[in-house]
């Protein structure tokens, strides 16, 4: 099992400095990806209920940075630590911006970029950004298409009812394509992954439903004639860390080091190649964040 790390994005953690340091020192330590995720805006009177932290947005993410120049930052701080995206909406980009900017990112850190991608939460960003918020599983779909398209023929060319790409070049390239991972936990969305992603961004979830969510993606890959054992999983966690131990219905959102250590343990047995660990939500500035991380490296070595 490796360790990944949400790089400084949001909150608190949202300046040069914090995304400077976390990636520079985040690499000393040994964590293996380094990953930021993709907020808009925080709704007044959201139209949806968010997806944890008791259905409110947590009051950090009112200043959330631009997950492109992140990585960017990132990429020129580190020198061997993989890049990542848990996750891109990748519904609000035209496709063809989308591949050139990831390309970009892969390019100027020398091949270390995983493209994540998910359907997202918020109908109101959605709205914001002008794109339908009903057909969004097709358009990720048509997106995917169009990315793989850009990364990897030459020349590029495409056309259905939103986009039209006419034989053209296209550069940079990933060498050999990106690898894409996607996210969901719907049937639809676990088909998808393993259909035809490289990859899954998962979640802290109990032990059995996440086995019974791999289970799926790995029967979905060899329905589709893939190599189930090709894909990894990347688990997310984003825990409140505790002194003193909390009640186990409430791990893994919250507990101490040890709880939460144990947990991802177990989550590896059960199938995790990489645990995404989110500090940001627990963390009072840079020192104790990456004091947090040392002390789970030092607890799952």
């Amino acid at each position: 099992m490796e360790l990944g790390l949400a790089l400084a994005q949001y909150g608190r953690f949202a300046s040069l400095e914090s995304v400077q340091r976390v990636a520079r020192e985040a690499e000393e330590l040994g964590f293996a990806g380094l990953w930021v995720g993709d907020r808009l805006l925080t709704p007044l009177h959201p139209r949806d209920r968010y997806p944890g932290g008791g259905g409110t947005i947590p009051a950090e993410h009112l200043v959330f940075l631009d997950p492109f120049a992140v990585l960017s930052v990132a990429a020129a701080a580190t020198r061997r630590v993989r890049l990542g995206t848990s996750t891109l909406n990748a519904c609000w980009y035209p496709p063809m911006v989308l591949a050139r900017s990831l390309a970009t990112i892969d390019a100027l850190s020398g091949g270390r970029m995983i493209a994540g991608f998910g359907l997202g939460w918020s109908s109101d960003e959605y709205a914001a950004v002008g794109v339908p918020w009903e057909s969004r599983a097709a358009r990720l779909d048509a997106t995917l298409d169009l990315l793989h398209a850009a990364w990897t023929a030459d020349p590029v060319s495409y056309a259905d009812e939103r986009w039209q790409v006419a034989p053209s070049r296209v550069f940079p390239k990933p060498p050999g394509g990106m690898p894409v991972y996607l996210a969901g936990f719907a049937p639809s969305a676990l088909e998808r992954v393993g259909r035809r992603a490289d990859g899954w961004l998962g979640a802290a979830l109990p032990i059995p439903v996440l086995t019974g969510m791999w289970a799926a993606i790995r029967r979905a890959a060899e329905d589709a004639g893939r190599d189930p054992e090709a894909l990894r999983m990347v688990l997310r966690a984003n825990p409140i860390v505790t002194d003193a131990p909390a009640p186990e219905a409430h791990v893994p959102s919250a507990g101490t080091v040890a709880q939460i250590a144990d947990y991802l343990a177990a989550a590896a047995e059960a199938g995790a190649d990489e645990i995404l660990l989110d500090l940001q939500l627990t963390a009072r500035d840079d020192d104790h964040l990456l004091d947090l991380a040392r002390a789970f490296r030092a607890a799952l070595s």
